[in-house]
């Protein structure tokens, strides 16, 4: 007898054998059970989960003339003649026969009555390859089917089949299986055949299978064939990932931050021959192990490695911060994405490494959550007493001032912490009259008492004038060169008070002049005028003036005819640029 492959050998023979899909089977009992079979059912779901298996047990069980629980009892004389071999049941191949005419021969045939069961059971897998032209002869025929007909349709893709035809079916969705049912299947089916296994081979198996029955059964099949004993080296051999050691010192290394001993671990899996994509798809395997390890209870039985792998797992997820490994998952997720389109695939992969070893080059969030995670942990070791070992790609903590690594300082002095000399004053803009003025000459040792109300103190707080050093004051009286020497002191002083940052923009643009002894500050603009001579900002003038000895000061507004004397003078001085023009 010919070599059947495991999922041709162990394939369900009736409901009660189907790896869940619960939901479906449970509708088609009933449906057999009350005798209301439909004629025209549409199968859709991911390939291996059953779609094919269920449809040739539901053709037996409708022509069944004892059914059992809704299965067909395999003992009559109609399920003989089916499993035997029977025009009742055609399987048709949509992929290989797609074309108009095939559809066409089908609706012919359609007509004739059934010879051995009550149903003519037509299945059409892979429906979604039929042409639009053979979609269209088949229309007809779902829409007014003879009574005797039943269609059953599958596909993995029910997107590509037109509207038509799916709102004329009862649709089935079959879903993914999930491991632990896999699990228990294979296990039956390894006990049923008398092979030694692990367990831990076993899960790595059904891991592999991703969901997929068929696909499980292929990989044990292959697994089975690699030696006596299902172990799990031989399911890793098998379906060639890299060496689970090597793996981790590289994802170990990845989220310590080591760039060297990332990258050797990389070049060194790679030279064994190992296909890049294989070892990316390990990686990324390896981080969901880490992850599950590191954030649920039951990881051990979730994830189903050998103790000695799970505790090497475990070790990396409690060392690594929970942003570093999503960090790095995302990393190598996007890459796998881009691996299809790059030119040279281990330098992405590799670039995937360096960028995941090293957060301190790369300025998105996650790398700055992971930078400041580990400076956290430092904080934390200096706390205890106890430096945390620091990765060659942290950042280095700047060089402690008097401090040393463990000491507790219990007493904190002032003299401990000695202040930083006061800054140097800023540079002073003075105005373009002032880079003219004289020197200042020392005329009067006492300053002039500041005429400030005792009731109602100045809102300004003036710094006092200190005691030595101090800059003496020019008098008004020594013509236009005092005033203005006076006024640019004044402007001076006045920068240097806290907020009066509006007092000294308003009296920036002022004229100063001496009127017998009194300084005039002259402006063109009413506002300023008005402004300056309000209480507050008059009080504040006459308190800095009075440190520079100036009792008598005026804000004046230039009047129209000053103004037009103004520009007189501006004009007679542009049409005599070259002459010296005296204003008296």
């Amino acid at each position: 007898m010919a070599h059947l492959s495991l999922y041709r050998k162990f394939r369900p023979a009736t409901f009660a054998e189907i790896v869940r899909q619960e939901h479906v089977v449970r509708v088609l009992k009933n449906q057999i059970e009350r005798g209301e079979v439909g004629h025209a059912y549409l199968f859709t779901g991911p390939r291996g989960t059953g779609k094919t298996s269920v449809a040739r047990i539901f053709a037996r069980a409708v022509n069944c003339e004892h059914p059992h629980d809704g299965s067909p009892c395999g003992t009559c004389a109609t399920c003989r003649a089916l499993s035997e071999g029977s025009l009742d049941i055609a399987e048709i191949d949509a992929a290989s026969n797609n074309g108009v005419n095939e559809m066409r021969d089908l609706r012919e045939k359609v007509q004739y009555p059934p010879v051995t069961g009550r149903y003519k059971v037509y299945i059409i897998d892979e429906v979604h390859m039929l042409t639009d032209s053979a979609f269209n002869a088949l229309l007809k025929t779902l829409e007014e089917p003879p009574a005797h007909a039943v269609f059953i349709l599958a596909t993995t893709e029910p997107h590509k089949v037109p509207a038509t035809i799916l709102s004329r079916c009862m649709r089935l969705d079959f879903k993914l299986i999930p491991e632990e049912d896999l699990e228990k299947h294979l296990m039956s089916i390894l006990d049923g055949l008398g092979k030694q296994y692990e367990r831990e081979a076993v899960a790595a198996i059904a891991r592999a299978g991703a969901g997929s029955d068929r696909d499980m059964l292929s990989i044990a099949e292959m697994c089975l064939a690699y030696g006596d004993k299902l172990t799990y080296e031989g399911v890793t051999a098998v379906l060639g990932a890299a060496d689970f050691e090597t793996t981790a010192k590289l994802a170990d290394a990845v989220l310590r931050a080591d760039l060297s001993a990332a990258l050797s671990a990389a070049e060194g899996i790679l030279s064994e021959g190992k296909a890049v994509g294989v070892l990316l798809r390990d990686i990324l395997n390896l981080f969901n192990e880490i992850a599950v390890a590191k954030s649920c209870r039951n990881a051990e039985k979730l994830l189903s490695l050998p103790a000695r792998m799970f505790a090497q797992v475990k070790a990396i997820a409690e060392k690594a911060d929970g942003g570093a490994i999503l960090r790095a998952t995302e990393i190598f997720v996007k890459t796998e994405n881009e691996l299809r389109f790059a030119s040279s695939p281990r330098i992405a992969l590799e670039t995937a490494i360096l960028r995941a070893a090293a957060p301190q080059t790369d300025r998105d969030v996650d790398a700055l959550l992971v930078r400041i995670a580990a400076l956290e942990k430092q904080v934390a070791a200096l706390s205890s007493g106890a430096m945390a070992p620091t990765p060659a790609a942290e950042i280095k903590p700047a060089p402690a001032t008097g401090f040393e690594t463990g000491t507790t300082h219990t007493e904190t002095r002032e003299d401990d912490f000695p202040l930083p000399p006061p800054p140097e004053e800023p540079p002073f803009d003075l105005p373009p009259w002032e880079a003219y003025a004289e020197p200042v000459r020392e005329v009067r040792k006492t300053p002039a008492p500041r005429s400030v109300p005792s009731e109602d103190p100045a809102p300004f707080a003036a710094p006092s004038a200190p005691e030595t050093g101090a800059v003496p004051a020019a008098p008004v009286s020594d013509g236009p060169r005092g005033a203005e020497t006076t006024f640019g002191l004044f402007l001076r002083k006045l920068r240097k008070i806290p907020k009066s940052g509006v007092l000294y923009a308003l009296c920036r643009d002022l004229e100063p002049s001496d009127e017998g002894g009194k300084l005039v500050l002259t402006t063109d603009i009413r506002t300023v005028a008005d402004t300056l001579g309000s209480e507050r900002h008059r009080t504040a003038m006459a308190e800095v003036l009075g440190e520079l000895g100036v009792t008598d000061f005026e804000v004046r507004f230039a009047s129209a005819s000053r103004a037009e004397e103004k520009d007189g003078v501006e004009q007679l001085k542009k049409d005599f640029a070259g002459y010296p023009v005296d204003i008296k």
